[in-house]
């Protein structure tokens, strides 16, 4: 029986051995610093993403894939001999994305059916979802069950989180260097969260410790949960809401995982993602 191929996007942060295992084709975005592009997650570690940050002076830029290069993902399912495709990307409403998938299958039209879900998500949120869906394929699910399988769990995925430092912020024009000066002067963390697929604040911290707990706290109060995973970006100190995390009821196990640079181009070094999906 031909098999369904799962498709999801970098930003998803989806971790590279967890995707191999899953046969997950992992389409990149592309992240500018200046003149330089670079293919996310190729040619840009995130370790590398890190560096280069704090040798740059301005923010780097992030772009969503071509249509062609989903294409080109959905030629490789079809190569493979794949019946279907279903793509999982991160929210609509934070990238072209969505779109690109869209438009890249039109070329494959009668050829391979592909369903494309908006996940609303980003980061692990959107990652997880692409896991639960690869896993029900891997299982022998039929493209319309994924397809209402993955529209389920992005209704009931969830990250929230907080960054370390509001120099992103400030290069990237959010907001001005008095405005940050103010914030680092207070401590201030704030608490970001996704709502209608859009990055909301949710609240502020006097301190990061603070701050971590309370993400830690919003996934204890969701339980119990599907699945669950902490991300962070160059981020010293994650092994203390991991050991939190260890508490929460969970059916899968705790993913840790590196922020790519797709989303942390925005939230800057020390950024800090609890993700997880609801339990139905």
């Amino acid at each position: 029986m031909a098999t369904i191929r799962v498709i999801t996007d970098s930003a998803s942060d989806v971790p590279v051995d967890i995707a191999q295992k899953w046969n997950i084709d992992v389409v990149p975005l592309t992240i500018r610093f200046g003149n330089d592009e670079f293919v996310d997650r190729i040619d840009l570690t995130p370790a590398a993403f890190w560096a280069k940050c704090k040798e740059s002076s301005t923010l780097p830029e992030t772009a969503a894939p071509s249509p062609g290069a989903f294409q080109e993902a959905y030629e490789r399912a079809l190569a493979d001999g794949c019946s279907g495709a279903i793509v999982v990307t991160l929210s609509s409403e934070l990238s072209a994305t969505n779109q690109a998938a869209v438009l890249g299958a039109e070329a494959l039209k009668g050829r391979l059916d592909v369903r494309v879900v908006d996940t609303q998500a980003v980061t692990m949120a959107e990652g997880l979802v692409a896991i639960d869906v690869a896993e029900a394929a891997a299982g022998g699910a039929s493209l319309d069950e994924l397809e209402s399988l993955a529209r389920s769990v992005s209704s009931r995925a969830h990250v929230v989180g907080t960054i370390n430092t509001l120099e992103h912020l400030v290069k990237g024009g959010r907001i001005t260097g008095a405005k940050a000066l103010l914030g680092s002067v207070l401590s201030i963390k704030p608490l970001l969260r996704l709502r209608d697929g859009i990055v909301v604040e949710a609240g502020r911290q006097r301190t990061r410790a603070r701050a971590l707990a309370a993400c830690v706290d919003e996934a204890v109060a969701a339980q119990p949960l599907r699945r669950l995973a902490v991300v962070h970006g160059d981020a010293d100190d994650i092994e203390a809401i991991v050991e939190s995390l260890k508490t929460v009821e969970t059916e899968y196990p705790l993913i840790v995982t590196d922020i790519g640079s797709v989303v942390g181009t925005h939230g800057g070094p020390g950024i800090v993602g609890v993700c997880w999906i609801a339990a139905s």
